[in-house]
């Protein structure tokens, strides 16, 4: 059984794909590469260190590499970060999880206060036991160093007994690589081949839909073999 559960944030728990992805593309475009949004916004789930090579070579992420880290990340708190909404019902989530004596953790590519800000969006203080952001650890997904610095801070548990759920492919990949199962949130708004072909094994559409299973029965947890083989056979 799952003791575990490590939660992706953005395009998880809030609303901010797009909020992100319309500020990268607005902060490429103002250091003269003009991106189609859709473009940009399929990277989403990336940490900078991931996103931004995408896009620009090496000779210029060597000239204005940083500015235009620093550039992007001061217009989303300016003009995104105040639109971001936490999806319903992730506090009574959380809740639910405690109350079955599930464990949570947050591994996010944000940085440390958006991931505070977030947070307090969604309500959800005090009720996980760890958390990560992308400024603890060296390389973001599809790297798996987010979610191994959360296993950590979860005293290393077995893979077995731990599930990730994210909404990017970029959350699969990184957690297949240590060996853990990923539920796929389709609110972030990935196709759902996409995720199931990074490895999520199955799908739920966002948080409340997440918590109506919880609620409703043990075999309709979505990370039990038996939940999953059932999603599957009814897709």
């Amino acid at each position: 059984m799952v003791e575990n559960v490590i939660f992706d944030v953005d395009g998880t728990l809030v609303d901010s794909v797009d909020e992100h992805a319309e500020a990268w593309r607005r902060a490429f475009l103002h250091f003269g590469r003009d991106i189609p949004f859709s473009h940009v916004r399929s990277q989403i789930g990336k940490g900078a260190d991931q996103l931004v090579p995408v896009f620009f070579n090496d000779e210029e992420l060597e000239r204005f590499g940083t500015d235009l880290e620093e550039y992007r990340g001061q217009l989303f708190v300016k003009e995104f970060l105040p639109k971001v909404r936490a999806f319903p019902r992730v506090r009574e989530l959380f809740q639910r999880l405690r109350a079955s004596g599930i464990r949570a953790a947050l591994a996010s590519s944000a940085r440390e206060d958006e991931l505070k800000h977030y947070v307090k969006l969604c309500g959800i203080d005090g009720l996980f036991e760890a958390k990560t952001s992308k400024d603890e650890v060296d390389k973001s997904k599809p790297h798996p160093d987010i979610f191994e610095a959360a296993l950590e801070r979860l005293g290393k548990p077995d893979a077995s007994a731990t599930v990730v759920v994210g909404d990017t492919p970029y959350d699969a990949l990184a957690a297949n690589k240590l060996g853990l199962s990923t539920v796929g949130v389709l609110a972030g708004g990935f196709p759902p081949d996409d995720l199931r072909s990074a490895g999520c094994r199955t799908l739920v559409k966002n948080p409340a839909e997440l918590l109506a299973r919880l609620e409703a029965s043990p075999r309709d947890w979505p990370w039990n073999e038996a939940g999953a083989a059932q999603t599957a056979k009814d897709e």
